[in-house]
């Protein structure tokens, strides 16, 4: 036990169970196996309750369609190194920033699944499990994490909060969510696992390859590996004996880093640019472990001396990037200025959480919120038993996610998995508190503590009850139109038309090269920068403008889903552009209408 001492035996009374050696003998020995097999459980719940997702393909968003492409063309035969996807923008296609680390257990689910059925069922065999997969790290990690931080018990309260949350982080595991983030958020939880590990060498293992790991397969975590490295930093600072965790992290991260590199680094990724792990990221990583690894071995006795040499080093890391890559300094994406603004400055999730709707504020950030007081608690009771360090880690690193959420909301679901060792903690001091004390004191304030903890929980579900900001009319029509266009059977029906190039909506386009025979000419990729502006100076430009730009693409189809959320840029940043004009019916003579079935969402045009 590490924050309530009475909880043992309150566990044990409320389940009948004997307090004592035999009790917490049966737990240190079957905790994994029982936590793995309530993630069995719940991963045969997804799974049916997903099921008519799984049967439709239903790849909703356009990360998990490109993921599918990726991984076609592999067993294609197309290169290991090789990330060009040639169905958009063709003849020359487009490279995509990723890795083949993700492809990996959906490429090999597929093969297993062939010797047995089809391709076709293969293919929603292997997207329906690849992403519980994932998940059983996450519970695993963060189960270890709670028995250090908060008790030996604490696991099955902590595995209760992450799958009843309702909130984005569970989502990300979802059967069909096959893009990276899955991955990268189970490497994320085993970094906060090698963080409280009182094992100093495989603390620092574990932290170093999570890190690598995450960082071999994008650059979204980039900002928590590079805190997970701060915060054993400081922990070194503080405590000269933990300089070994120190030095292991640093042979692990910069090895890994490596390896990661040798092994899954595509063709495109050899070059300096700043939004993969290339060169750049390489040398600085590697300078970095090398920096830190000296600091470990030389483990200067004066804590005044260590603070000095890591304020040094840190100094030298920062100014040899600026120097060596000073076009990495700002954003890392290196698009052009009207790419940022007509496109990635319309990204929802790359926005602050302020900036959107209310009910998206709440569902977002109430579990962090939870959690992050939980931490502080928690820290101060370590403090008073004279165990600081033990919840420091957690608790910076906690408040560090909610911080992200003020950068992007799409550090929602790390902030939320961040913030279950403080929750726990915080209804782990409650709990027993409310069951052996007296008075009514001690039950008001534990019910407020227990009705907060449970507002976090059920956020989802009480935004249901009290319809915070409820979505009006017009986002309805929108949300009705991007479910219709993504539709698997509506977009089958477009292989009616011989194969040929459509110019279509930038955010349809990886849905419709996967479902169809048809190839697209952009999709919402950075490095598919060029494509995506023509398609905005298309629809947003003069009828001829678009002729000229659909031509140079080889386009013989044009292809639009009215009321998509895309289309309302169109019409808002050019009211008299092409694609508002076709909204109002006024089609040039060079289109010429094809017939679609009477239930298609879709408007169809012969490009003369």
């Amino acid at each position: 036990m590490r924050l309530a001492l009475p909880a043992v035996g309150t566990v044990a009374r409320l389940i009948r169970l004997p307090a004592g050696d035999t009790l917490a003998r049966l737990n240190d020995r079957y905790w994994l196996r029982a936590s793995m097999l309530v993630w069995l459980g719940v991963a045969i719940w997804f799974f049916w309750d997903r099921w008519p997702y799984i049967y439709w393909l239903a790849l909703r968003d356009t990360d998990d369609n490109m993921r599918l492409m990726q991984v076609r063309a592999l067993l294609s035969g197309q290169g290991w190194y090789d990330l060009t996807n040639y169905r958009l923008n063709p003849p020359q296609g487009f490279n995509i920033h990723w890795s083949r680390i993700v492809d990996l257990p959906i490429a090999g689910l597929i093969l297993f699944f062939r010797l047995f059925t089809s391709n076709w069922w293969a293919e929603r065999l292997a997207a329906g499990i690849a992403p519980l997969i994932p998940l059983s790290v996450v519970i695993g990690a963060l189960g270890f994490t709670v028995r250090r931080l908060v008790g030996a018990f604490s696991w099955p309260l902590m595995i209760a909060m992450l799958l009843l949350s309702s909130g984005p982080a569970i989502l990300m595991f979802y059967p069909m969510r096959i893009d990276h983030h899955g991955w990268q958020l189970a490497a994320l939880t085993l970094t906060v696992a090698g963080l409280a590990d009182d094992r100093r060498v495989r603390g620092g293992a574990i932290i170093g390859a999570s890190s690598a790991f995450s960082l071999a397969i994008g650059l979204e975590m980039l900002p928590y590996c590079a805190m997970a490295g701060a915060i054993l930093t400081l922990r070194w600072i503080w405590d000269r004996d933990d300089a070994r965790r120190l030095l292991v992290y640093a042979l692990t991260l910069g090895g890994g880093v490596a390896i990661g590199f040798a092994g899954f680094a595509s063709y495109a990724n050899r070059a300096m640019r700043c939004d993969a792990l290339t060169p750049v990221y390489l040398a600085t990583v590697t300078l970095s472990a090398a920096l830190l690894f000296v600091l470990a071995w030389v483990n200067p006795r004066a804590r005044l001396i260590r603070l000095t040499l890591a304020v040094l080093a840190g100094a030298a890391i920062a100014a040899a990037f600026a120097a060596a890559f000073p076009q990495c300094l700002g954003r890392p994406e290196g698009a052009s200025p009207e790419l940022y603004r007509v496109w990635l400055d319309n990204v929802r999730e790359a926005k602050p959480i302020y900036e959107h709707p209310l009910r998206n504020i709440v569902r977002i950030a109430t579990l962090p919120v939870i959690g992050l007081i939980g931490a502080i608690v928690a820290t101060v009771v370590a403090w008073r038993r004279g165990r600081f360090m033990l919840w420091l880690p957690a608790a910076l690193f906690t408040a560090f996610a909610c911080a992200m959420l003020l950068w992007q909301v799409r550090a929602g679901p790390a902030a939320e998995l961040l913030a279950l060792p403080g929750a726990t903690a915080l209804a782990w001091i409650v709990i027993p508190w409310l069951v052996t004390r007296r008075g009514w004191m001690p039950k008001v304030v534990g019910a407020g503590v227990g009705a907060a903890i449970l507002a976090a929980v059920f956020a989802g579900v009480l935004l249901g009850w009290f319809r915070v900001d409820p979505m009006n009319e017009y986002h309805r029509v929108v949300n009705r139109a991007n479910a219709r266009c993504a539709s698997y059977s509506r977009l089958k029906q477009l292989d009616r038309l011989p194969p040929q190039v459509i110019f279509t909506h930038v955010d349809l386009g990886p849905r419709l090269v996967t479902v169809t025979h048809h190839d697209a000419v952009a999709g919402p990729y950075h490095r598919n920068g060029p494509a995506i502006l023509d398609v905005h100076h298309a629809f947003e430009g003069t009828p001829e403008r678009a002729h000229r730009i659909m031509k140079r693409h080889h386009a013989t189809l044009l292809l639009v889903c009215p009321n998509m959320s895309e289309t309302t840029v169109y019409r808002a940043s050019a009211p008299d552009g092409f694609y508002a004009r076709l909204s109002h019916d006024k089609v040039p003579g060079w289109l010429t209408p094809v017939e679609l079935p009477k239930d298609s969402p879709f408007r169809a045009w012969r490009i003369r």
